[in-house]
């Protein structure tokens, strides 16, 4: 507790004079505990095992270091929740607070730590880290891919309900890079803000949706989902992580983006 034996003795010495009561007794051969002394011994043990307890807990908050991460509820729920616990496991003394959010954050303004971003990884002013490139999928229920039309090539998916993203380029995008000419039909079906909606209709067998390759990863390997066709189409967006130059070099800051970065190369 940082007071020197001299201190304490010294503040022994004044609770005898102030209660006129000897709480030990003195010899060449140290100090002993007197009868008063014995009497109040234990809860004076229990009150500085206390007061020690509550300074170590003290401490113990002020190296904790919480970061603040920020991205979409897809990506949280699909990729990075999933795998928090390793980074918990090697780093326990830094806390990490994930915000879901569709909104982009302003790092200067917001306390955020770290953005990890859906795009071309030009951000001005901002430390961006490449993590990885998903691809897009055509999935769907295994029960309606059965129960329907065989799907030998791309224009095959016309023939089901197509699940749309938000602003209905996707499938649009997807026909052409494979090769398919503009029909009405690619950007038909209700659409979704979210791809974890996107998912959840898909499994619920309601068409079949173009999705990136991380999110449908578990659906896939536990047959909740099937690939329609083995058509997987790369776009120029990834995901990366970003900060504000200072911030990527604070420590805690550092750990989680080289984490980050290593969990997306295996």
């Amino acid at each position: 507790m940082g007071v020197t034996s001299g201190a304490v003795s010294q503040q022994i010495r004044h609770l005898e004079e102030r209660f006129g009561i000897a709480l030990f007794t003195r010899t060449r051969y140290g100090v002993k505990l007197t009868e008063a002394g014995a009497k109040i011994h234990p809860g004076l043990l229990r009150a500085f095992d206390q007061i020690e307890a509550s300074l170590e807990a003290l401490e113990a908050i002020n190296a904790r270091q919480t970061l603040t991460v920020s991205t979409v509820a897809s990506f949280a729920a699909s990729w990075l929740v999933p795998r928090l616990g390793r980074f918990t496991n090697r780093y326990p003394e830094i806390e990490i607070r994930v915000e879901a959010t569709s909104s982009l954050v302003d790092l200067r303004r917001d306390r955020v730590d770290i953005a990890i971003r859906h795009g071309l990884g030009n951000y001005p002013g901002l430390i961006a880290e490449y993590l990885l490139a998903p691809v897009l999928l055509p999935v769907a229920s295994s029960k309606l891919l059965s129960d329907g039309p065989p799907i030998l090539e791309p224009v095959d998916c016309l023939a089901y309900p197509l699940l749309q993203d938000a602003d209905r380029s996707d499938w649009r995008l997807w026909f052409s890079a494979v090769g398919v000419s503009d029909d009405p039909r690619a950007e038909r079906g209700p659409a979704f803000t979210d791809d974890l909606l996107l998912l959840r209709a898909a499994i619920a067998g309601q068409g079949i949706a173009l999705v990136r390759d991380v999110y449908a990863a578990d659906e896939l390997a536990s047959g909740r989902l099937a690939l329609a066709l083995d058509r997987a189409w790369p776009t120029d967006f990834a995901y990366y992580a970003v900060a504000l130059p200072d911030a990527a070099k604070h420590q805690p800051a550092r750990h989680f983006i080289d984490w980050l970065k290593e969990e997306a190369a295996n």
